[in-house]
């Protein structure tokens, strides 16, 4: 998958990963990648209801929880009211883009 096709961008210090969030699932899970007219995007899903950020939240756990780094270094970027969001991940950039390159691979 070339830079352009991936869901997720490197940035100065952190990874800028797009996901599309389903809130109000049966479980929580991220199930592959889906295209957007941004570009590819994970597909999360989350048990959480779109309400007071709950459902932010669960993504932000989610994605920490799927790439074993801290939740306090994922955050919502932009996108705070939508199901398209961008989350920033912060620290090694090399690193993490090796670690989302793998779980791409698991995913398909």
């Amino acid at each position: 998958m070339a830079d352009g096709e991936r869901p997720w961008r490197i940035s100065d210090g952190c990874v800028i990963v797009r996901v599309r969030v389903a809130p109000k699932s049966s479980k929580d899970a991220i199930d592959g990648v889906e295209p957007t007219a941004e570009g590819p995007a994970f597909k999360v899903r989350v048990r959480a209801v779109p309400a007071d950020g709950e459902a932010n939240e669960a993504v932000e756990r989610q994605l920490a929880d799927w790439l074993d780094v801290p939740k306090s270094r994922v955050a919502v970027a932009s996108g705070h009211r939508s199901r398209l969001k961008s989350l920033k991940i912060t620290g090694d950039a090399t690193s993490l883009d090796s670690r989302l390159a793998a779980r791409l691979l698991e995913l398909t």
